[in-house]
């Protein structure tokens, strides 16, 4: 099957609208960078609402998984991550600690075929 030019022409057209819906935020985000105050309650807020959603989204991967981690248990998930939330707050804040250790964990209680719930 050969191509129209039309064809050709739908494609160039859906490749500037996103770079044009791209461009035009990077746009804004500079001509607004210097009158906003990042310590200001806006920021606060923006950042409150980032860490709730992802507070959810890692709720939402424990308690109700999809794909191969739906085949773990239940408890060895929470034991997991309270396992990670244990070794981040113990090592000062070290996220890479703390999600090496939950990860981990997970694989060998996984592994070791125990089932708490």
């Amino acid at each position: 099957m050969s191509e129209g030019a039309g064809s050709q022409a739908w494609i160039i057209v859906v490749l500037l609208a996103g770079a044009v819906a791209t461009y035009v935020w990077r746009a804004l985000g500079v001509a607004l960078s210097g009158r906003i105050n990042p310590g200001g309650p806006v920021f606060e807020w923006v950042g409150c609402v980032a860490y709730a959603l992802l507070a959810g989204l890692i709720a939402r991967m424990i308690v109700m998984p999809v794909g191969p981690l739906q085949t773990t248990d239940l408890g060895i998930r929470i034991l997991s991550a309270v396992l990670a939330l244990a070794v981040f707050f113990a090592f000062r804040k070290n996220i890479f600690l703390g999600v090496t250790a939950g990860t981990l964990a997970l694989i060998a209680l996984t592994l070791s075929g125990i089932r708490l719930f």
